[in-house]
């Protein structure tokens, strides 16, 4: 127990409480709190987040095959369905499986008939930016199409387009977009995703979350770089650390409802806020997380010292010191 008492939560609904309820039911074996769930949902936004945190607690599981058999005509079940193949297929390539291939194809067609059942739907196109960080030679055409700018590479363009075209400016779509980036071969210099980021922040609308991708930035480079290392401290009190930082205060979070945001987004601001001795300006965000954090990013500059308790342990001090500056 930390001094302050407090002790952060992390859970992957955050402040969504139906949606809390649909995972526990998941984690009994009832799939009829998620299927109420997508009845219920409006607006891409929450749509998008709810159908990912779903698939990936129902991706060991065969509950959405079950949702399918008792509803083969529901657009909320087959778009779930896409949703799990993806997270499998994913799963399967980080610890190197050797099915990787057939559930990346499994995946591919399970997201082409979402795509068609479910025409204004951004989902099935965000899944299928997501698949194309498995293509990593980038041999399939849809994944190397001419870039809208110069200063950008070849990639599945016109997959995020279409998500753009239901969706504008769907954060998953551009995250997935930015890990497409990452795993290319010539994406270890970040050259290509630092381009990326300029040109998506310089379109995006004030109370958009693609303010917050300048931060993912600074801490992928923070953790290429090894992190936990004093030289590489001082990268977050940086002028466009920093600059990066408020800005994402003021163009994002000031325009948003915290209850309704991405956790991720919110730590990443709170550490960002913090990193950059921005203590008054981060302690809105800490107080708009509540009881809630994610271990990501705390964990990078803790990593190898204990895990996600040393980065929950930091998470407490740096809220306290903030807190402080009230």
């Amino acid at each position: 127990m930390s001094p302050t008492g407090f002790r952060p939560a992390y859970h992957p609904a955050g402040h969504d409480a139906d949606l809390r309820v649909a995972l526990q039911d998941l984690r009994v074996g009832r799939w009829m709190s998620m299927r109420n769930l997508l009845e219920a949902t409006t607006g891409h936004a929450l749509w998008t987040q709810r159908t990912q945190v779903l698939a990936a607690a129902a991706a060991g599981t065969d509950l959405v095959q079950a949702w399918r058999a008792e509803e083969p005509h529901s657009v909320a079940a087959a778009v779930m369905h896409g949703r799990v193949a993806v997270e499998r297929a994913l799963r399967a390539h980080r610890e190197g499986h050797r099915h990787t291939q057939d559930l990346w194809h499994q995946a591919w067609d399970a997201c082409r008939i979402a795509a068609r059942t479910s025409e204004g739907d951004p989902v099935p196109w965000v899944c299928l930016l997501a698949l194309a960080r498995l293509d990593e030679r980038q041999q399939w055409d849809e994944h190397r199409v001419a870039p809208p700018e110069p200063m950008l590479p070849p990639g599945p363009w016109g997959l995020l387009a279409q998500a753009d075209k239901r969706d504008p400016y769907n954060r998953e779509a551009y995250h997935r977009m930015l890990q497409f980036l990452y795993a290319r071969p010539t994406g270890g210099r970040l050259t290509e995703a630092v381009n990326f980021v300029q040109w998506a922040v310089s379109s995006a609308p004030t109370g958009s979350s693609l303010h917050m991708l300048p931060l993912y930035l600074h801490v992928e480079r923070y953790r290429r770089g090894g992190g936990r290392d004093t030289a590489l401290d001082l990268h977050w009190v940086a002028e466009d650390a920093t600059r990066d930082a408020r800005r994402a205060l003021y163009e994002w979070f000031d325009h948003v409802s915290p209850t309704e945001s991405s956790l991720l987004d919110l730590s990443h601001l709170a550490h960002g806020l913090w990193g950059a001795l921005q203590f008054r300006e981060a302690s809105w965000v800490f107080k708009a997380l509540g009881p809630y954090y994610t271990p990501v990013p705390w964990l990078y500059r803790v990593e190898g010292t204990g895990g996600t308790a040393a980065a929950a342990e930091l998470y407490v001090q740096a809220r306290a010191r903030c807190l402080s500056a009230l």
